[in-house]
């Protein structure tokens, strides 16, 4: 799988998670009610797997709360994974 196909993969997965979240959302515990499987739901494309417990921790100095919308805040965790080495 082509890296622009992991990333577009793993934005698609990450919005239809996120998506069901009460924005604006002030911080990652606001967004745990929105996930499938709570802090254990997992996003996998190609070589990538990761949970939403390994995002909270992993992208911590990542993120800005709050997030107004689905987009900003799945362009937000696509940089981290990108700046942490995760997803190239």
């Amino acid at each position: 799988m082509a890296d622009e196909d992991v990333e577009a993969e793993l934005r698609a997965q990450m919005r239809e998670a996120f998506e069901g979240a009460d924005y604006p959302v002030a911080n990652q515990m606001k967004l745990v009610p929105a996930l499938p499987n709570g802090p254990s739901t997992r996003f996998e494309a190609g070589d990538v797997s990761i949970t939403a417990m390994e995002l909270a921790t992993k992208l911590s100095g990542h993120q800005e709360f709050p997030y107004d919308d689905v987009d900003t805040l799945v362009d937000d965790i696509i940089a981290g994974l990108k700046a942490e080495g995760i997803l190239e």
